[in-house]
């Protein structure tokens, strides 16, 4: 039983991770490389100053791995991960929008 389910994983395990492996899958794999990196930019920031913060990074790293998931999401013809990616691209450059427009406000 324990070697037949053993089996039965491994074959899973190659049939996604390595039998269907293109150029895409490479795509959606940066892609969400990218978009974890953002966590990580918020982790990091945030023991530094020693309390929550969002840092600008976290916003370019949303961006750039949303964006990529959004095109990986289209290319596979998800309608769920297309609608979410599509949100989430709005949410992260309209934020962007608003620290750029603070930015030159306090310059002025």
């Amino acid at each position: 039983m324990i070697v037949e389910l053993a089996h039965a994983f491994q074959i899973w395990a190659y049939e996604v991770f390595v039998a269907q492996l293109d150029t895409w899958i490479l795509v959606g794999w940066i892609a969400q490389v990218l978009f974890t990196a953002r966590f990580v930019a918020q982790w990091v920031a945030s023991e530094r100053a020693g309390r929550s913060v969002v840092p600008l990074a976290f916003w370019y790293f949303s961006v750039a791995g949303g964006f990529l998931l959004f095109v990986y999401a289209l290319y596979r013809k998800d309608p769920v991960f297309i609608v979410g990616q599509g949100a989430g691209l709005f949410v992260y450059l309209r934020n962007l929008h608003l620290i750029w427009r603070e930015s030159r406000a306090s310059k002025s």
